[in-house]
Formats: structure tokens, C-alpha cells, sequence
């Protein structure tokens, strides 16, 4: 009997891990793309809330979002102009704030969840190029899996209900509803 393994994806091509800023004096979110106002920022006994529009964004029109740095993990909402692709993109991250900066620092991975049915690891193989590269040391490639697979195995107990999730985990996560947009999936229609 021959087993057929299912052809290799082409290699990734490494990119230095993303590091963003919330400067929440000023109200400016930097990313590597620029500097954006933000709508709104609250700090929360988890973290950090932060709410903005994205400004001629092809897919995307909104963005909320919940920085857990005792989790390492940003919890995103997006609102998309045309059909919903995902309910929540969890993004593992280092996170350190310094008075009223807060610096996020993305470790590749990250969990999609559609709320109530499933949640994937996705960008394994940027973990890996990235790793490779150097772009992180050995000590966050193996944070960044032990958070994912964490985070995955969480979710799969909590029946992907974010809810419930962070619940478990101790979290409040309080979402703003995007001007003229519905607010994400509550509790109650989990």
C-alpha cells in the first residue's frame, strides 16, 4: 500500500515580525503601514480595549480589539464590508506597556474562530521562516506554540464560545457596537 502525502506548499518567504504601538495619549495606532487615530482606547483590567475604523480597506471597515498581555494574545473583531470570513482572529503576541504606550509584538501565530463551531492555528509556516530567519528567538517560537495550542485547547472546552472562554480565563471581553454596524456576536447568541 502507498500512502499519497498531499504536495508541499511553496516556501514561505521569511518577514521580520510585526511590532505595533498604541500610544493612547495621543490616541495614534503605528503599524507598519503607518499612523492612525483611533477611535477608541479603554483601559480594562485585562488590558487594553481599542476601537478604529480602517480607512479604504478592500475587505475591512472596522476593527476592535482586546490586548491581554498576561495571555499573550490580541483578541480581534473585524467588521467586514461584504460576508463575515471569521468571527474572532486571535493574533500571539508579546505585549509591555511603559506608561501610556503599549507595544505588541506579533509572534505569527494566530487562532480563527467561527464562534459556536470551530478554531484553527494559522501561519505555522510563518512561525517557522521567521524562526529560521531569526527574526525570533527559540524561546518565542516555543511561547508562541505553547499559547496557540493553549488558547486552541481552551476554545475546544469552552465549545468555541469566546465567551466562555474567557470567562475561564478570568477575562471581561466588553465590545463596542462600530458606527451604523451591529456589535459581534454576544453571549447570548453564542
Amino acid at each position: 500500500m502507498t500512502v499519497a502525502f498531499p504536495p508541499k506548499a511553496p516556501p514561505v518567504t521569511p518577514h521580520p515580525v510585526k511590532t505595533e504601538r498604541h500610544d493612547t495619549r495621543n490616541r495614534t495606532h503605528h503599524t507598519n503601514t503607518g499612523v492612525r487615530s483611533v477611535h477608541t482606547y479603554r483601559p480594562e483590567p485585562h488590558g487594553l480595549f481599542v476601537s478604529r475604523p480602517f480607512q479604504r480597506h478592500p475587505r475591512i471597515r472596522h476593527w476592535q480589539a482586546h490586548l491581554l498581555p498576561a495571555h499573550n494574545l490580541v483578541v480581534c473583531h473585524y467588521d467586514f464590508h461584504h460576508q463575515r470570513e471569521h468571527d474572532y482572529y486571535l493574533d500571539v503576541a508579546l505585549i509591555s506597556v511603559q506608561d501610556d504606550l503599549w507595544t505588541v509584538r506579533d509572534l505569527y501565530l494566530d487562532v480563527v474562530l467561527r464562534e459556536g463551531h470551530s478554531a484553527v492555528i494559522v501561519d505555522t509556516d510563518e512561525l517557522i521562516a521567521g524562526h529560521a530567519a531569526g527574526f525570533i528567538t527559540h524561546a518565542e517560537l516555543h511561547l508562541a506554540l505553547e499559547v496557540a495550542h493553549r488558547t486552541l485547547s481552551a476554545l475546544s472546552a469552552a465549545q468555541f464560545n469566546l465567551h466562555t472562554w474567557a470567562t475561564s480565563q478570568g477575562v471581561q471581553l466588553d465590545w463596542d457596537a462600530p458606527h451604523g454596524e451591529g456589535a459581534p456576536p454576544s453571549p447570548a447568541h453564542a
